[in-house]
Order: structure tokens, then C-alpha cells, then sequence
């Protein structure tokens, strides 16, 4: 695997880590896609740094399991400053 990528991979799971961030914040922040992201902490990063990629695995899984309720907010919101 390339540095660079080794690089990205570790330098995105500690700021999900560090930021409790979603996915698309740290596709957002490294100016990568949301594939990338995942593809970097979920398949290259156990190689490089198992206990990094075993604490940025909690806070996607947390996140993941908390999106349903984070979209029906967004949801709320959207349609409550549509009739004010």
C-alpha cells in the first residue's frame, strides 16, 4: 500500500476518533468521498494500526445506529422553518 494512503487512513480514523465524526464529516474534512472513508477505516487501517481501527469502528457503529434518528431531525427541522 501507498504512504499517502496509509497516511489518509490513520489521519481520518483519529478524527473520527478524536471529533466523534461521521462519515461524510471526515469525507468532508479530507476532501474524499464517503466510499474512501470507509474503505480506508474499515479495510486498510486493521493492517497498519489494529487498536486505532478498533476505536474508530465503535464510533461508526455508534453513529450508524444513531442515524435514524439524526435524519428524522433534519427532517423536523426542515419542515419546521418551511411554515413559520
Amino acid at each position: 500500500m501507498k504512504e499517502y494512503i496509509e497516511e489518509r487512513a490513520i489521519g481520518i480514523a483519529n478524527y473520527i476518533v478524536e471529533h466523534n465524526a461521521t462519515v461524510r464529516m471526515a469525507a468532508k474534512q479530507f476532501g474524499v468521498s464517503k466510499s474512501t472513508v470507509h474503505k480506508d477505516v474499515t479495510e486498510r487501517l486493521p493492517t497498519i494500526n489494529h487498536a486505532l481501527a478498533a476505536e474508530a469502528r465503535k464510533v461508526l457503529d455508534v453513529n450508524k445506529s444513531e442515524r435514524h434518528i439524526r435524519g428524522g431531525m433534519a427532517t423536523k427541522e426542515k419542515y419546521a422553518h418551511q411554515y413559520c
